[in-house]
């Protein structure tokens, strides 16, 4: 009587469900591509969010977030301090949650900043950003009054607050979709 492996059939069921998560999250293979996570701290999206999209942290190395942090009282022009609780806080979650915490191809790209004083304050300074927006026109983005400029990522990005910013589903507004 041939012996059967008990474990055979569920480490299968186990490795395609791995893998299907995988292409899921944005392996660069699926539909989706998921660069970030999204937002799933309350705190952080109901005090930062209240002003602009909430970006997932995993947009920018901590680093960056540390520098943005210590700069609330002039946070792009604005005054964003918060209370030293609820600012330690988001603080946290940022680094916790930031590019360079995370593993895979996309977070490594993102969190490419080599010290604390070179860290870019703005995920548009990123070469990462840099280099998968190059072949936009700036008009389309700067002129054009539904978005103002690539901070905006929700604008033209639907998926943007989930983390999702498939090239294949960009829509400019005013103009459509996008394909470089």
């Amino acid at each position: 009587m041939k012996q059967r492996n008990i474990w055979a059939l569920p480490v299968a069921l186990g490795a395609g469900a791995l893998a299907a998560v995988g292409l899921a999250l944005g392996s660069g293979s699926g539909k989706s591509e998921y660069v970030a996570s999204a937002v799933a701290n309350p705190l952080y999206k109901e005090e930062c969010g209240s002003c602009h999209l909430a970006y997932s942290p995993a947009l920018l190395p901590a680093p960056s977030w540390g520098r943005i942090m210590d700069g609330l009282d002039d946070h792009f022009g604005e005054d964003a301090e918060l209370d030293a609780a609820t600012a330690t806080q988001i603080r946290t979650y940022l680094g916790d949650n930031a590019a360079d915490s995370k593993r895979g191809k996309r977070a490594v790209k993102i969190a490419h900043a080599a010290t604390n004083e070179d860290a870019p304050l703005r995920i548009t300074e990123t070469a990462y950003f840099l280099r998968k927006h190059d072949e936009v026109p700036q008009r389309l983005v700067f002129d054009n009054p539904e978005v103002g400029g690539f901070s905006q990522c929700d604008s033209c990005h639907r998926g943007a607050d989930a983390g999702r910013f498939d090239e294949d589903d960009v829509n400019i507004p005013g103009y459509g979709r996008w394909d470089d």
